[in-house]
Formats: structure tokens, C-alpha cells, sequence
């Protein structure tokens, strides 16, 4: 990754962040609601705690055939991918409650995903948020050498095949963090002295990833082994209930980003970005399915990307709302608002995109 860090246009002649910011203000003022989470958000983390939980103890208390378990620990994937994208989530933007310590239990949800709270905060909060889409500095982007995700990256001849084999591949997500993801990023984010919120020691920070891993493996590995489920069901079983919540949560946040659409902008010689940051969101970002219900709900309103990436300390369950409100500003500026009408249509282009990324450049 590039440790130079880019800067962003000052000036924004539309003043079009200023109209919108005012905008969205006076839209949770005037209706007296808070910008935080809300009991929609606190009932829909009672379900997706109990999708994520009831399977798992079901599977240490009953008796019952492979297959079964195997069931429920897909299930158990789909709840560690609906937590992970509503309650860790939010938590970790501290918009799921106007209270501090709630939101620091809930962002702490990701060490039962098999996360880490500051390298999470780090990769999505700092880098992810402020250099969206800017190849070298959004870790997002960067899936090593197998997947090229944008035309400043390296190709090679096998990155042709890319868009038949990197679904499969999204799968190990989350099973990349509970192995190694996790020691790799802290190792380089304490090299590059990066941090989210006050700075904390590197003893600390090793200290509570190593004990959290621990605890990760005792409970999901050791605990289910010692009251009698086999080895080899607990590790096929980890493998498919990670590689489910992996595959869920890749898909969600290639579509939002990894488009035709979307751009990959480049610093100039003055290592500046064309736009001011908020515009540069727009062009860096699209929604797709903004009024399916259920893709509204389980994704955490991560669909609704645009809204998320301007103003990512809004609780998700806000983002339908204020959507209208980006929407009208963007297009008064003669700005893009890039959207997908369905969910369907979005993995399409992301597909097709991945394609032409995968030509070699010179044909593309």
C-alpha cells in the first residue's frame, strides 16, 4: 500500500456538501428524531444475535445427523453477515446509540465475528472512508495479486478468468480474519503509526488481539470438541459458516464500489484528488436495490452506500430518508448519484466489470 496519503480538493464551487449537510440537519430536526439507532435497530439486533446464536447452541445440545448441522451452520453464517453489516457495523461509527459505551459493546460484537475492533476501525473508518476507491490507500481494493478490482492495479494472464473464479473466492472473507488477516494488519498499521480515535500502545493492542483470538478459538473450536461434537464436523462446519458470512459480505460491498460506474480516481503530480471529499464519494460509489425491503434490512442499509459514505455517523436505519435529500442535492449540482434499481443488476455489473478489468490493458 502507498503511505503517502492523498489530499482532497479545498474548494468546492457548488458549495454542495454545505446544502446537503443543511439539508439533512434540518430534516432530523424538524421531525425531533436523532441521528442514531433507534428500537427498529435494537429489535433487528435481537434477531440477528438470536439467527447467529440459537443455531450454535443447538448444535452443542442436540443429537442430530451432518447434514443438519451443516444447515445451521449456514444459518449461523447468515447471522454473523447480518450483525457484522447492522450491529458491529454501526457500532463501530458510533451510530448505533447516542451513548458511547453501548456503541463500543456493539462495535465489540466483531470479536465474535472473528475481527479485530482496531484494525476494522483503521481499514474501514480511516482508510476506506476518507480514500474511497483510490487504488494503493483503500485496503477495500486490494485482494493481493488474484483479483484486479481496478485499472491502476497490476494484471496478469490468469486475472482473464477473474470473473468466473472471484465469487468463490469472496467466501473467505471472514476466514482470512480469524487466521491471519488480523496479525498482518495490525503489524502494518502499528509500522505506519495509523489509528482511529485516540492512540493506543502496541503492547495493548497485541495483548487484546491475541486474547480475543483465543477466546474466538475456545469458543468455536475447543468448546463444541469437548462436549462431543467430532473434529472434523467443528472444522467443516467453522469452514461453511464462515465461508457463508464471507461470501454475503463480499458481494455487498463489491457492488458499491466495484462497478463500471464507479471511478478509480488518481492523485495529480501535487498527490491532490480532483474533487473535495464529498463529491469525490459520489463518483467513487453507488447503491443498488434502494427500495427492496428486505435487501434494506439485512444489509444494514450498506445498499445505500452513497448516504453511508457522506455521512457515516447517521445510523443506517436513516438512510431511506435522507436519500431522497442526496439525491435532489446531487442532481441540483449536476453531480452523479449512481444507483442500481435492483440487486440483481448491480452483481451483473459487477460481473461485467470485473471482466473488463481482467483484459489484458492494451486490449481493453
Amino acid at each position: 500500500m502507498n503511505n503517502t496519503a492523498p489530499t482532497f480538493a479545498k474548494q468546492d464551487n457548488l458549495k454542495f456538501f454545505r446544502t446537503l449537510n443543511s439539508r439533512v440537519n434540518n430534516y432530523f430536526k424538524e421531525n425531533n428524531i436523532q441521528k442514531t439507532g433507534n428500537w427498529k435497530l435494537h429489535l433487528k439486533a435481537v434477531i440477528l444475535f438470536a439467527i447467529f446464536l440459537t443455531p450454535y447452541f443447538l448444535i452443542l445440545t442436540l443429537d442430530m445427523p451432518f447434514w443438519g448441522q451443516l444447515l445451521l451452520n449456514i444459518l449461523m453464517g447468515i447471522g454473523m453477515a447480518g450483525i457484522g453489516m447492522n450491529v458491529m457495523h454501526d457500532g463501530n461509527h458510533g451510530s448505533y446509540s447516542s451513548k458511547s459505551w453501548i456503541n463500543k459493546i456493539m462495535g465489540g460484537s466483531i470479536y465474535i465475528l472473528a475481527g479485530n475492533v482496531h484494525n476494522w476501525q483503521v481499514q474501514h473508518n480511516v482508510l476506506h472512508h476518507t480514500y474511497t476507491n483510490i487504488h494503493g490507500h483503500d485496503e477495500d481494493l486490494d485482494a493481493g495479486r488474484i483479483i484486479r478490482f481496478t485499472q491502476n492495479a497490476e494484471w496478469h494472464r490468469f486475472h482473464k478468468f477473474q470473473h468466473y473464479y472471484s465469487f468463490f473466492l469472496y467466501g473467505l472473507l471472514t476466514f482470512n480474519w480469524s487466521l491471519t488477516t488480523d496479525f498482518k494488519q495490525m503489524k502494518n498499521y502499528l509500522k505506519r503509526k495509523l489509528s482511529y480515535g485516540t492512540p493506543q500502545s502496541p503492547a495493548k493492542l497485541w495483548t487484546v488481539l491475541v486474547i480475543t483470538k483465543i477466546i474466538y478459538a475456545v469458543i468455536w473450536m475447543v468448546l463444541p470438541m469437548a462436549l462431543g461434537v467430532s473434529w472434523w464436523k467443528v472444522v467443516i462446519g467453522f469452514f461453511v459458516m464462515h465461508y457463508t458470512a464471507g461470501l454475503i459480505l463480499s458481494i455487498v460491498f463489491q457492488l458499491a464500489h466495484v462497478v463500471e460506474e464507479t471511478s478509480n480516481p488518481v492523485p495529480n503530480e501535487n498527490g491532490e484528488i480532483e474533487n473535495t471529499w464529498a463529491i469525490h464519494q459520489l463518483y467513487t460509489t453507488a447503491n443498488f436495490a434502494p427500495k427492496n425491503k428486505i435487501v434494506n434490512w439485512f444489509t444494514g442499509g450498506l445498499n445505500h452506500q452513497i448516504e453511508h459514505h457522506i455521512f457515516p455517523n447517521i445510523s443506517h436505519v436513516h438512510y431511506g430518508k435522507i436519500a431522497e435529500i442526496v439525491k435532489e442535492t446531487a442532481q441540483e449540482c449536476n453531480l452523479p448519484y449512481y444507483e442500481f434499481k435492483t440487486m440483481r443488476s448491480a452483481i451483473v455489473a459487477h460481473y461485467k466489470h470485473l471482466k473488463d478489468l481482467g483484459m489484458k490493458p492494451e486490449l481493453a
